[in-house]
């Protein structure tokens, strides 16, 4: 069946079923991958795997700290839940999948956190129909993906949890203490947690205020920063290879242009850090300039000129579809990518090519 954006377990199938099949290391109960091999499938590793006679190559998937990646999978096999915080764009949610997918098999069985979010919505609802006919039972009970990870034994991954308000975050306070979900409605009726269970989160650090979490709920957790890529090389290659993925799915076999990769890594870099490789201090926008957002520009610039002018991507289509990351906080944030272009695109168009055409666009920011 073909998907739009088929989730991790499916994307790196063959990597899962190559390590799980070679894997003979100790494994928490109920993991498919014992912790060294989730941390391989994470980062990559030089030797491929083998699979029905044939080499898999592991990939790399995550660029970053491969530290913090060994201490969110050995979290995950404790009595902590994790918590993945990070500014828009770290790749928080991406992490999550992978270690999920790697953990459990399964990506899926996840919350998403909205400001609407109850807590029914996180433990359990009802079946009304059903509760009406019959009263309260197990076939009434709806189950939420936290109710299914702790049934089963797999993680629960719960997405941009600061979204929610207070008190739906809290209701995971005793079920991450005690591994234990009480049902009032039925007689009798707990929900122990299986071997395998946990609870892997994700914070924005830009909406911390939105609804702080209570200390009781954080002591539940073990926290872990996902810093933004401070290597312009690095950050093309992600953009690169997320780029390729992302317009392939939709369908556009088209070459990526790395010299416009390269061009495109360095202008968010430098925005996001307010500093240029020259060393001359910048303005930053309130725009989240991230990794995630610099895909977004290319894919959107390669498929406007791919659809419009049947060609490959054009510096014109690049700063146009930039201006919409740039001013969707503010508009006044469009002065400091105008003063980027007039101090450093201007500079070093005299001495490169790329950067030269990249300068004449400027008329479309104003």
């Amino acid at each position: 069946m073909e998907m739009l954006k088929p989730p991790a377990e499916t994307l790196y199938e063959a990597e899962l079923r190559a390590l799980q099949q070679e894997d003979q290391g100790h494994r928490p109960p109920n993991w498919l991958l014992s912790p060294a091999y989730v941390r391989d499938f994470i980062i990559g590793r030089d030797q491929p795997a083998m699979l029905d006679g044939e080499k898999v190559a592991i990939t790399r998937k995550f660029y970053g700290n491969d530290v913090l990646i060994e201490r969110a999978v050995v979290t995950l096999a404790g009595n902590r839940g994790l918590m993945l915080v990070g500014e828009p764009g770290t790749a928080k949610t991406m992490l999550s999948e992978l270690l999920t997918a790697a953990i459990s098999g399964t990506s899926l069985n996840t919350i998403q956190g909205t400001a609407g979010t109850t807590e029914d919505m996180i433990k359990y609802s009802w079946n009304y129909a059903m509760l009406l006919d019959k009263g309260p039972s197990e076939a009434a009970l709806v189950p939420s993906p936290l109710y299914n990870g702790m049934k089963k034994g797999i993680l629960t991954r719960f997405e941009e949890i600061t979204r929610c308000p207070a008190e739906a975050q809290d209701s995971l306070i005793s079920i991450l203490s005690d591994k234990v979900m009480s049902i009032p409605e039925l007689d009798g009726g707990v929900l122990f947690a299986k071997p395998g269970f946990n609870v892997i989160a994700t914070a924005n650090i830009r909406d911390k205020g939105v609804n702080e979490m209570s200390g009781a709920l954080k002591r539940r957790f073990n926290f872990e920063t996902i810093k933004p890529i401070q290597n312009v090389k690095m950050e093309a290659k992600i953009i690169e290879s997320q780029a390729r993925n992302l317009l392939l799915h939709s369908g556009i076999d088209t070459e990526i242009q790395t010299d416009v990769v390269e061009l495109l890594a360095t202008t968010f870099m430098e925005l996001r850090t307010g500093m240029s490789r020259e060393g001359y201090k910048l303005d930053t926008p309130q725009a989240s300039m991230s990794t995630a957002e610099a895909v977004s520009v290319y894919v959107q610039s390669a498929m406007t000129s791919y659809y419009y002018e049947g060609k490959s991507i054009a510096l014109d289509r690049l700063v146009q579809n930039m201006l919409g990351t740039i001013a969707k906080e503010n508009d006044k944030d469009l002065s400091i990518l105008k003063n980027y272009f007039s101090k450093i695109v201007k500079a070093r168009s005299a001495e490169e090519e790329i950067w030269k055409n990249y300068y004449e666009e400027r008329k479309w920011i104003g």
